[in-house]
C-alpha cells in the first residue's frame, strides 16, 4: 500500500512537471525533502543535477488539485511507513521471546559478507543477529540466502527442523524434488509436485541470485542452466539450498565451502571428459597445460 501512495506521488508530480524523473529515488532523504518544499510553496532547485535538467523539471502546473493529491499520497505513505515500523518492532520483540541455542562458549557473529543498507522490504532492526541466536548457526553465510530467507525458514518451520526425518523428506515437503509417476515399470512424469510454500517461493529467489555468485552452489546453478534451462535450474538450485539448510541447522555447523571442493573436482573431471569425446572425432586430443590447475 505504501507503493501504491508512491505511484499517486509520482503522477502528481508527474501532472505538475517532471521533477521526479530528475530524481532517482523519490522516497529517498532528498526526494521527500523536495516534495515537502513543493508542498510548502517552494520551487527553487535543491539536488544535484544539471541547472537546464532542474530548471527544465521545475518549471510547471502546480494546480491545487494536483497538490492536494500530493499532499494527501504523501501522508497516506508515511502513515504506512510508520505502521511498518511498529510492525518490526513487534516482531524484533517477539523474536527476543524464542530460546537461544548459541553454546556458551560459541564465538560472535562475524560481519556480513554483503555489507549494504537495509533494503525496502527489509526490516529495520538487526534480524541477522536474533536469527543467529535463535538457530545458533549462521544461515546467512550460504551464498544466496540472506536474513529475510532465514527468516521465512523460522516463519514457516521454526528453529528446529528434526520433524523431518532427513533432508529429502524435507526437500518433499517443499515441492523442489521430483515426483516420479510410475505406471507399469514405465516413467510417465518427473515433474515437481504443485506446492504452495512460502518457503519454497523464498528458496527459489535465493537460488535465482545465485547466478552470479562465484561460490560452488553458484557454478552448480550455471551449470544446470546451461543444461536444462532456467526454470529447470532454479528449481534443483532451490532444491540444493534446502538440503545445506537441513543439514546446517539440525547440525548446527557452520557452512564450510571447502566441503563442495571434491564434488567441484568431479564436475571438472567430468567436463573434461566430455570435452575429449568431443576433440577426439576431430581429430584432436586434449593435454594439460603445465601450471595450470
Amino acid at each position: 500500500m505504501a507503493a501504491v501512495h508512491i505511484q499517486h506521488v509520482q503522477k502528481a508530480l508527474d501532472q505538475m512537471n517532471q521533477l521526479y524523473h530528475v530524481i532517482s529515488d523519490i522516497t529517498g532523504t532528498t526526494g521527500l525533502a523536495i516534495v515537502e518544499a513543493v508542498l510548502a510553496g517552494e520551487r527553487d532547485p535543491r539536488i544535484v543535477a544539471s541547472e537546464e535538467t532542474v530548471a527544465e523539471a521545475l518549471i510547471g502546473d502546480y494546480r491545487p488539485e494536483h497538490l492536494f493529491v500530493l499532499r494527501q499520497s504523501l501522508q497516506a505513505y508515511r502513515q504506512y511507513q510508520g505502521w511498518i515500523a511498529d510492525c518490526d518492532r513487534e516482531i524484533e520483540g517477539l523474536l527476543g521471546k524464542l530460546e537461544s541455542r548459541l553454546e556458551p562458549d560459541q564465538k560472535l557473529l562475524s560481519p556480513p559478507k554483503d555489507r549494504h543498507k537495509p533494503r525496502r522490504n527489509e526490516p529495520r532492526f538487526d534480524l541477522r543477529t536474533d536469527l543467529y541466536r535463535i538457530f545458533g548457526v549462521d544461515l546467512t553465510e550460504v551464498p544466496g540466502v540472506n536474513s529475510l530467507t532465514a527468516h521465512t525458514l523460522l516463519t514457516e518451520v521454526g528453529p528446529d527442523l528434526h520433524k523431518f526425518p532427513n533432508a529429502a523428506a524435507f526437500a518433499f515437503w517443499l515441492g523442489l524434488c521430483p515426483d516420479n509417476r510410475i505406471s507399469g515399470g514405465q516413467i510417465l512424469s518427473v515433474r515437481t509436485r504443485k506446492v504452495v510454500n512460502r518457503l519454497a517461493v523464498a528458496l527459489r529467489m535465493a537460488a535465482q541470485s545465485l547466478h552470479r555468485s562465484q561460490s560452488y552452489l553458484g557454478q552448480y546453478f550455471r551449470r544446470l542452466r546451461t543444461r536444462l534451462g532456467t526454470p529447470a535450474a532454479i528449481t534443483a538450485a532451490a532444491h540444493k539450498l534446502a538440503r545445506v539448510l537441513y543439514h546446517i541447522v539440525t547440525t548446527r555447523q557452520p557452512y564450510d565451502e571447502s566441503v563442495f571442493a571434491v564434488m567441484e573436482a568431479r564436475a571438472r573431471h567430468r567436463q573434461f571428459i566430455r570435452m575429449k569425446k568431443h576433440a577426439a572425432p576431430f581429430g584432436f586430443q586434449l593435454m594439460p597445460i603445465a601450471g595450470v590447475p
